[in-house]
């Protein structure tokens, strides 16, 4: 971000210099003037050779969902206290840990004292403030229910955040155990195996096999050691950029949700985030149209996203919200029956807690159910890989008593 060094006067008339940090020079002067400085000077601060240093070693903070949801706790208890918001933003911006998150909290303060509508302030920065969060923090602000809001948009982060660790701890556990495989393979490779092969070669007979295959392979990975470990980074990179074409991002997101044994959990996660933001949204006042739209954008899938747009144009036409989810093919027929009551009852915002409720549970279910049954797998496909490398390397060793009793012959 630019930063701009002024030269202003003080409330007590004192001469102040420094810098500030802002994406342009409007934004910069509203922050100085919301301290009550008189700007004397202010230029765009050009960066040394030390600062350019500073900034390459410098990490890019960000902020993060527990930042957000921390946040929406605190502020609602503010809000709720009677507290103004700016004074309220104050607070909290002295009390945040997180510089970045620091930095955000300042600027939407200085914006809401220029003049700027809360949910206006904090479109501003949608890397910490999502479409979804600006959306009910607006229907808050124009329902005089703003405290409410935020106690359920501070669940609706919660139940997300849950979420996201179930699916998270059901990969990770396999992710680590592989990983952890690969490196002591490939150390058995390097480094093992070749002192196992000049004992060989002195033996002067023909290896068995198995034995000569690893042997094989053991050279392989000592000739091409740097292209092996470069392999998986390069094709991390060209994945990346295969996702970030449109072409790419649907295909991966298709395959994502029909992967064998993960699709399944993938399809029950994104319904649970699908029911429980929508309901959100519309018991906070959101109109349908736009929730929707909201919904689409925060989906995380573009297939769910299209399947969500499509909803939403079928509604534009006077249709209903069950059919065209029915339609895609990605909601089960429970969850677009229970959708087609809620929309019939009125009870539209109940019918989809209820859903993202049950669904939480089967995620729930299923990630136990997952880690059970890979932790046997990865533990037989282990033992499997060291018990035959151990017996390829011990084989030789079988025929060197036949060839020493052929030696005394």
């Amino acid at each position: 971000m630019p930063a701009f060094a002024y030269k202003a006067r003080g409330a007590d008339g004192s001469i102040l210099r420094g810098h500030i940090e802002a994406r342009e020079r409007r934004e910069a002067v509203e922050r100085l003037r919301s301290q009550k400085l008189v700007i004397l000077e202010l230029a765009l601060r050009t960066e040394g050779p030390l600062d350019k240093l500073k900034a390459l070693f410098k990490s890019k903070g960000h902020v993060t969902s527990k930042d957000l949801v921390l946040f929406s706790r605190q502020l609602s208890t503010l809000v709720g206290a009677g507290v103004p918001i700016v004074q309220g933003l104050a607070i909290l911006e002295a009390q945040a840990e997180n510089p970045a998150f620091k930095t955000v909290l300042g600027a939407v303060r200085a914006d809401i004292e220029g003049g700027l509508s809360i949910s206006d302030a904090l479109k501003k920065h949608p890397d910490a403030f999502p479409e979804l969060y600006s959306s009910m923090v607006k229907a808050g602000e124009l329902g005089g229910i703003l405290d409410t809001i935020l106690e359920r948009l501070t669940a609706y982060l919660e139940n997300s955040e849950g979420l996201k660790a179930k699916v998270k701890s059901a990969m990770m556990y396999p992710i680590i155990v592989l990983s952890i495989c690969a490196i002591v393979t490939v150390f058995l490779m390097v480094f093992v195996i070749p002192t196992f092969k000049h004992i060989f070669e002195s033996f002067g007979s023909q290896l068995p096999m198995l034995t000569q295959m690893f042997i094989n392979l053991s050279d392989f990975t000592k000739h091409y050691f740097p292209l092996i470990i470069a392999a998986p980074v390069v094709g991390w990179k060209g994945f990346q950029r295969f996702y970030a074409t449109p072409k790419g991002h649907k295909l991966c997101d298709a395959k994502t949700l029909s992967l064998p044994i993960f699709g399944p959990i993938l399809k029950k996660v994104a319904v649970a985030k699908f029911t429980r933001t929508l309901s959100t949204l519309i018991k906070s006042g959101v109109p349908i149209m736009q929730a929707l739209e909201t919904v689409a954008a925060t989906a995380g899938n573009v297939i769910i996203a299209e399947a969500v747009l499509a909803t939403r144009e079928s509604i534009r036409e006077g249709g209903h919200l069950s059919d065209p989810l029915k339609k895609s093919g990605i909601f089960p027929n429970m969850v677009t029956s229970m959708i087609a009551v809620g929309e019939e009852t009125g009870a539209l915002d109940v019918m989809l807690g209820k859903i993202a409720d049950f669904y939480d549970m089967e995620v729930d279910a299923a990630v136990k159910g997952l880690t059970s049954l890979i932790e046997p797998i990865i533990i037989v496909v282990m033992g499997v890989l060291i018990g035959t490398l151990v017996v390829a390397m011990f084989l030789p060793m079988f025929d060197l008593g036949q060839l020493a009793s052929n030696m005394d012959k």
